[in-house]
């Protein structure tokens, strides 16, 4: 049996001292932002493009695959790879992934950019659902197989903790047909990756896709989401590899799915997301979660409200990347902005 750890509700309510402690420790979260606090321009994508897990490798945010788009509309995958450096504020191409994709996972893990999962759009359908990952060679500017899931996956969140990378939820395929949206299903199934093979952990306790996450102090935090009978979820799941255990905290301020995070320091953020309800619509809130007290608080909303983007925390810099301005596949845009607590 794991040795047993204290929930982040029972650390918070040992008492204040300790939170107070660990809040100020010296060089603790002490990067300095390249921006002043709040929402600003950032340099825009070479295109349109969403449905979107962009992430930080080597001190560059990487943006793979995705849905692009013309006059606003989704034409289809794309395999299209760039690299962002935020000291010079340039994108820049790299090697294209193996075959057009999109809703494909980036993940930095132990000094390599992995891709995961997602769709293929072929002749037959265009939601064919992926269980393969590629291992990117920053010397070769090249792509390499890597060891496949369990199952096929997508619309999930990743993580990388201490020496495992974590694949939580998401959506797979329900019965032997995968070639449209509906041949899938959610999943709160989770896994581990050691480098070289998946194994099994405890599963998410709220099955759903579309969600976002973040990793604070350890910890995978898992926020927000939806299911494909039941519609957006509050819902606020963390995980503790070092117990293999799952616990529920304060839930989001209201249920958005497709929407981002990232984390800076103890707190995470989340923006934007979709509802298809009334119309449907994109959010244009955005919130902060305070892990030292377990709340949640408004932050200014986006300047421009988009869903099926990308977060990505860089020093103290969150860059929101892509993402489209209306509900499903509708102004897909290349817009980034910069918000920095």
């Amino acid at each position: 049996m794991p040795a047993f750890r204290p929930t982040r509700r029972e650390a918070f309510l040992m008492g204040a001292a300790g939170l107070t402690t660990a809040a100020a420790a010296p060089g603790a979260f002490a990067e300095l932002p390249l921006h002043a606090k709040g929402w600003h321009d950032g340099p825009a994508l070479p295109e349109p493009v969403q449905e979107i897990y962009p992430c930080l490798h080597g001190g560059k945010i990487h943006l793979a695959g995705g849905f692009i788009a013309e006059n606003g509309k989704i034409t289809g995958p794309t395999a299209a790879h760039h690299a962002f450096d935020p000291s010079l504020g340039l994108w820049a191409p790299r090697a294209p992934l193996p075959v057009a994709r999109h809703h494909p996972q980036l993940i930095s893990f132990r000094g390599s950019l992995y891709c995961i999962g997602g769709f293929e759009s072929r002749e037959t359908g265009a939601w064919q659902m992926q269980g393969d990952m590629w291992l990117y060679n920053d010397a070769e500017n090249d792509w390499e197989w890597a060891p496949d899931l369990p199952v096929p996956n997508a619309e999930s969140v990743t993580a990388a903790i201490g020496r495992e990378l974590f694949l939580v939820g998401g959506r797979i395929p329900k019965a032997d047909r995968n070639l449209d949206w509906t041949d899938h299903t959610d999943t709160a199934a989770a896994w581990g990756f050691d480098g070289s093979h998946w194994f099994d952990v405890a599963p998410m306790p709220t099955a759903r896709n579309s969600a976002a996450a973040a990793v604070i102090d350890g910890w995978l935090h898992v926020v927000g989401g939806r299911t494909v009978n039941g519609g957006n979820t509050a819902v606020h799941e963390v995980y503790d590899p070092a117990s293999d255990r799952w616990e529920r905290l304060a839930p989001m301020p209201q249920a958005q799915g497709g929407l981002a995070a990232a984390a800076v320091g103890p707190d995470l953020y989340a923006f934007g997301g979709e509802y298809f309800g009334g119309g449907g619509g994109v959010f244009r809130q955005a919130w902060r979660y305070e892990s030292l007290r377990d709340r949640w608080r408004a932050i200014p909303d986006m300047p421009k409200p988009r869903h099926g983007l990308g977060a990505v925390a860089a020093g103290r810099d969150i860059y929101v990347i892509g993402g489209a301005r209306k509900a499903s596949g509708n102004e897909t845009s290349a817009a980034v902005e910069i918000y920095t607590p």
